[in-house]
This record gives C-alpha cells, sequence and structure tokens, in this order.
C-alpha cells in the first residue's frame, strides 16, 4: 500500500515538474516573439521616419513603379507621338487640298474663297512654324559649374545647381529651366525656352480645328447623309442579285472615288471636332496658368503654400506675376504695340525675357510701373 502511494506521489511529481518547465518554456518564447516584434516595429518605424511625411508622399511611394514605366514608356514612345502628330495634320491637310477646296472654288463666292485662303494658309503656317520650333528647341538647362550661380539649391538627383523655377525631369534625366511639364507629344520638356512656342501650337491647332468643323460642318452631314444611303442601297442591292443570275446583277450605285470622298469628310470633320475639344480644354487650362503667372508645377506648389500660410493667417503673393495683362506681355514677349503683330500673328524665334536663371523685372512691366513708383 505505502509503496503504491510513494509512487503515485513520484509520478505526480514528475508531472507538476513537467508542467512548471512547460509553463516556463511556453512563456520564454512568448517574451521572445513579443520582444522580436518591437524591435521589428520600431527598426520598421526608424528606417521610414519622416517628419515631412502625409498622405500625398505614401500615395506617390506607391505609385511609384508606375511613374517609373511611365517615364520609360513615354521616353521610347516619343518618336512615335510626334509622327502620329505630324501623320495625322498631313492627313487633314491632304483632304482639305484633294476633296474640299475644288469644291470650295467652284461653288463659293470670290470674297468667301479669298477669306478661305488667306485664313487656311495663314493658320497652317503658323501650325507648322509652332510646332517644329518647341520640338527643335531646348527648353533650357541649368550649367553645370557650380561657381557660376551662386545662392540657389542643390539638385539631389543632378547634385548640379538648380536656379529659382527649376525642376529636374525624370523622363529627360536632367534639370529643365521653367519646366512645365514633359509633352510626349512634342517629345520634349515644355521650358523657358519653348513655352512660347507650345502654347502657340495649342492655341493656333484649336483654331484650325474649329475652323475646319466650322466651315465642314454642312459638308459633313451631306457626306454621312450620303454614305448612309449607300448602306440601304447596298442592301437592297444584294437583296435584289441574289434572286437573279451572276451576269444581272446590277453596278455599285456610287463609284470608288465617291465614297472616298464622303468618308474623307466624315474623317476630317470628326478628327478636328475631337481634337478641338481636347486641345481646346489643355489650351484654356494653360491660358489660365499664363494670366497668373505660374507653370503646371508651380500650380501645385503654390496651391500648398497658399494653405500653408492661410493657416497662419497670411496671405501668399506669387513672385513672378505681375498682372494679368503683363503676364501675357512677358510671356510673348511684347515689349512695343507692333510686336503684337510681328511676334504674336506672325512666326517669330524671338527669345523669351530673361534667361532662366534670373527673374529680373522685365522692361515692359518697369515701365508701364514706373508712373505708379512715382507716386
Amino acid at each position: 500500500m505505502r509503496s503504491r502511494q510513494r509512487m503515485f506521489a513520484a509520478v505526480m511529481r514528475l508531472l507538476l515538474k513537467c508542467l512548471r518547465l512547460g509553463r516556463r518554456r511556453r512563456f520564454k518564447l512568448v517574451r521572445q516573439v513579443e520582444q522580436l516584434w518591437h524591435y521589428g516595429h520600431l527598426c520598421l518605424r526608424s528606417l521610414l521616419y519622416n517628419s515631412f511625411t502625409n498622405g500625398d508622399v505614401v500615395l506617390d511611394s506607391l505609385f511609384e513603379p508606375i511613374y517609373w514605366l511611365v517615364d520609360h514608356v513615354t521616353r521610347w514612345f516619343g518618336v512615335v507621338f510626334v509622327a502620329l502628330v505630324i501623320g495625322l495634320t498631313s492627313s487633314v491637310v491632304a483632304i482639305v487640298y484633294i476633296c474640299l477646296l475644288p469644291l470650295i472654288l467652284q461653288t463659293y463666292t470670290p470674297a468667301w474663297i479669298c477669306w478661305h485662303l488667306a485664313y487656311g494658309h495663314w493658320n497652317l503656317i503658323m501650325i507648322v512654324f509652332h510646332y517644329y520650333m518647341a520640338i527643335t528647341t531646348s527648353p533650357g538647362h541649368p550649367p553645370q559649374a557650380k561657381n557660376d550661380l551662386t545662392g540657389i539649391s542643390i539638385c539631389r538627383k543632378c547634385i548640379a545647381p538648380k536656379p529659382a523655377r527649376t525642376h529636374h525631369c525624370s523622363i529627360c534625366n536632367r534639370c529643365v529651366l521653367k519646366m512645365d511639364h514633359h509633352c510626349p507629344w512634342l517629345n520634349n520638356c515644355v521650358g523657358h525656352y519653348n513655352h512660347r512656342y507650345f502654347f502657340s501650337f495649342c492655341l493656333f491647332m484649336t483654331m484650325g480645328c474649329i475652323y475646319c468643323s466650322i466651315s465642314g460642318w454642312e459638308m459633313f452631314r451631306d457626306a454621312y447623309a450620303a454614305i448612309e444611303r449607300m448602306k440601304l442601297l447596298e442592301k437592297e442591292r444584294l437583296q435584289v442579285a441574289a434572286n437573279q443570275t451572276y451576269y444581272q446583277t446590277p453596278p455599285p450605285t456610287f463609284s470608288f472615288r465617291q465614297r472616298a470622298f464622303h468618308k474623307s469628310v466624315v474623317y476630317l470633320w470628326v478628327l478636328c471636332s475631337s481634337v478641338a475639344l481636347a486641345l481646346g480644354a489643355l489650351t484654356l487650362w494653360h491660358a489660365a496658368l499664363i494670366t497668373r503667372g505660374e507653370t503646371s508645377i508651380e500650380r501645385h506648389i503654390n496651391r500648398k503654400e497658399r494653405q500653408r500660410l492661410q493657416k497662419k493667417g497670411k496671405v501668399f503673393r506669387n513672385p513672378y506675376s505681375y498682372g494679368s495683362w503683363d503676364n501675357w506681355k512677358v510671356f510673348l514677349g511684347v515689349d512695343v504695340p507692333r510686336h503684337w503683330l510681328t511676334r504674336v500673328l506672325l512666326p517669330s524665334p524671338h527669345l523669351p525675357h530673361g534667361t532662366g536663371l534670373s527673374w529680373d523685372l522685365p522692361s515692359c512691366v518697369m515701365e508701364q510701373r514706373a508712373p505708379l513708383l512715382a507716386i
């Protein structure tokens, strides 16, 4: 009896020791996991901590692979986009000369013929000139030597001087003076030296598309109705031909030349109307930016700065804005009244105000503000 009690007591003591040992090991394992979790969390926070981190920074980080893909695709497909612009514009011009111009010369009055010839060719010359200059003109880049400029920041990607209003283009992989954006349809950055060419191209292209859409509206209606009539007659012809022998099949109602003419007019009107809407909206957007004296990039920077100062009860003032009218004069390079004709309404390769490295008050603005300063 006693031996059984001793054996039972020994088994119970052994079981208690095992439970205590298992509990200690379990607590030790849980404690190690908690330590590893806190250590990893601390390392992650120390690596990602930034006092400037906000929702925009997080979104930019998440979309960084997409930005990389867009940058490389835009860089390689820029030539394709330029060829597409040239091809579509050439197709519209060819349709106008081959299909519409003979019809205009036969049906319009001499006054309207002179108007269409004068305005159409002037608009075409302005489009070709400004698009060529926007593609071939360098937007401007800051000098690489650090001793040439003082009191400016350094680009973190180029490790080179970065003057005011200069930004780094990830597609061109270099800094651009007064950068507005990288345009894939130009395969070039829009900056200080070609910003006027870009906007003028958008403006005159929009004007040309609106001109083609308005002047070709009646032709488009007739051509569309003719195409619908072709389809209807084609169905009737096939139905009749199904009940006849092969040699009794009636000839086509419309010739190939007539079909091509009507389809070309429809293509011309649809393309010009679509481009007029899309490019017109872009032109109005850039016109509003020019009126405020800022670029597309500066709009976002100024908006954040305006909100920051508004919280402090202060008012933000754009240091590069001289007033709506003066902003347009500075942008277009209008120094005297005759420049509205020679530099705006006619092709002109004149340079913009300033070098893009410093932003002194232009002479046209100084002359207009001199009486106010004198008072």
